[in-house]
């Protein structure tokens, strides 16, 4: 990224949403201006993205829920619903300290 890079932000989606960035003409990844911090559902409303079309986000690496915290400078990419079982687990999107044991 350039040196004015501190306020912006990598966005990138999979599947369906990388779709929507298709349809819109989006670069991928997208590079977006934050000016200031906020989670990463607030982010995924300033772009417009349906909520419904995403489960969980990776930032900087991490995956886990969208009340994250996105920084200017952080990468972000959405990851949808539908994402096999056992890869909710190594994405963090399900906790497995919260399964019930059978």
């Amino acid at each position: 990224m350039s040196n004015n890079a501190s306020n912006i932000v990598e966005v990138r989606g999979f599947s369906f949403i990388k779709e929507i960035f298709d349809q819109r003409g989006w670069p991928f990844p997208m590079m977006f201006k934050l000016d200031e911090e906020c989670t990463a559902a607030e982010l995924a409303e300033k772009l417009e993205l349906p909520r419904e079309k995403i489960e969980g986000v990776f930032i900087n690496g991490n995956a886990g829920p969208l009340d994250r915290t996105v920084r200017p400078g952080d990468r972000v990419a959405y990851v949808p619903p539908g994402t096999p079982g056992p890869y909710r687990v190594i994405l963090g999107l399900v906790n497995p300290a919260n399964k019930v044991e059978k």
